[in-house]
């Protein structure tokens, strides 16, 4: 089948890429001229694992091409719409100004029985609004919503093996009945080899399908959220959340996956879509249903203040912390990413420097995107480099490369100015740091 991918950021070049490899005839289309050459020589624009190999691979066969031209995508008989939808500068609302922007332009390619199905995240309504748009513009062509559920790090697993597919469909009178069943039909061809493999579908109206992906969000940020207050009270009680969570996550109910207490979440997607999601209940007027959201944000904030304040307390307990080297290890949100939108490690470094601190800091991926957005910070090429004269370190993105460091070594343990750690992912071997010498606080573990 011939398809477009319109916008190549992170969510479109790897469906573009996972849509060829499954036999699709692909053209990717980006304003970003750069983005375009680096997707057209099969490099990626950011760290994903196995997108570089898929994207070269795809890119040599012929079947992925990626272009500005959106001309390029007329004739496609499906147009994915990948494009971004960060929060308002000036309000915790979704901007759809690129989604806008990418249907007014589909408007003026899209031809009959050809189908706009919409990835990108946003509020709900919007699907029924931009269908009226495709109608305006050819009443033969229409328009489906299919949410995307990429974790970071494994988003090329998650294309090509997801846990489930959901369409969301037009309904109604029997016209649009009949119109939604041939959407569905044509993503049932596009997804052909999924759908073989025994992928769940699940078919919706729009509106559900565009809540889908939010209140997923919304559910994983609460749960995150929930064990990291915990650690709150763990940490005035002496109790070790970590057990708390591997006894409470035995429940089925509960189960024990994002029960892991630390710094909290970042990223691009869930900060940004709980606070959305928030503000289009208020809109419909039902803001109360997620009052609870409010909570969720300032605990996970609270996390960011907390590590802050224990670096002070571990430090001397003074107000600032001029003359003080702090070595972070961990820069992206999370590991297997260079991603820095609203990292809790880079808001953690920012807010040290602004105390006073020479702040050092490393990641095996971030550290370019790092710079730009905290120019001040002192990079380094190694966590030894990074702790080397520092007075206090932090774990602050739990890297396979930081759970394998070896507290006793002397590249580490002879090197820093007091052998003093944060673990602010609770990755460490507290036992096995504890005995090389080094006094470590972990987030919600007490001190022993």
């Amino acid at each position: 089948m011939r398809i477009s991918v319109i916008g190549c950021g992170y969510l479109g070049a790897v469906h573009a890429a996972g849509m060829a490899s499954l036999g699709h005839d692909v053209i990717g289309i980006d304003i970003d001229a750069r983005k375009v050459e680096a997707l057209t020589r099969g490099e990626a624009p950011f760290f994903e694992p196995g997108l570089p190999e898929l994207l070269r691979e795809q890119v040599d066969s012929g079947r992925l091409r990626f272009s500005t031209d959106l001309e390029l995508a007329r004739g496609a008989r499906v147009h994915f719409l990948g494009v971004g939808t960060p929060q308002q500068r000036d309000s915790d609302a979704a901007d759809l100004t690129y989604v806008d922007a990418a249907i007014a332009g589909l408007a003026r390619i899209v031809g009959p029985g050809e189908v706009v199905v919409g990835k990108s995240t946003v509020p709900v309504g919007t699907a029924s609004r931009l269908l009226e748009c495709i109608l305006d513009a050819q009443p033969d062509a229409s328009l489906a919503w299919n949410p995307e559920f990429l974790r970071e790090g494994f988003a090329v697993t998650d294309t090509l093996r997801p846990d489930r597919l959901v369409y969301g469909v037009r309904g109604g009178d029997d016209a649009e009945r009949e119109a939604g069943e041939r959407d569905a039909a044509l993503l049932d061809e596009v997804y052909a080899d999924l759908l073989e493999a025994d992928t769940p579908r699940l078919l919706t109206d729009l509106a559900t399908a565009e809540l889908v992906k939010v209140s997923a969000n919304a559910f994983l940020a609460t749960k995150i959220s929930f064990i990291n207050a915990m650690a709150e009270i763990c940490e005035q009680t002496g109790a070790d959340v970590t057990m708390l969570a591997d006894a409470i996550g035995l429940d089925p109910r509960i189960g024990r996956r994002f029960l892991n207490s630390g710094l909290g979440f970042g990223g691009g997607c869930l900060p940004k879509d709980i606070r959305a999601f928030q503000a289009r209940a208020n809109e419909l007027g039902v803001g109360e249903s997620l009052h609870f959201l409010r909570e969720v944000d300032g605990v996970n904030q609270r996390r960011r203040a907390r590590v802050v304040e224990l670096t002070r307390e571990l430090t001397g307990g003074h107000e600032r912390l001029d003359g003080i080297t702090v070595g972070v290890l961990g820069l992206a949100f999370k590991p297997n990413s260079d991603d820095t939108r609203d990292s809790p490690a880079l808001d953690v470094a920012r807010q040290l420097l602004d105390l006073g601190a020479t702040v050092r800091g490393y990641d095996p991926e971030a550290s370019a995107n790092a710079a730009r957005v905290v120019p001040e910070l002192a990079l380094t090429d190694s966590p030894a480099e990074a702790l080397r004269g520092a007075d206090i370190a932090i774990v602050a993105t739990e890297w396979q490369e930081f759970r394998d460091l070896d507290p006793a070594s002397p590249e580490l343990r002879d090197t820093v100015a007091s052998a003093r750690i944060i673990d602010a992912r609770n990755c460490l071997d507290a036992t096995a740091w504890r005995a090389a010498g080094w006094t470590l606080r972990a987030l919600g573990r007490g001190t022993t």
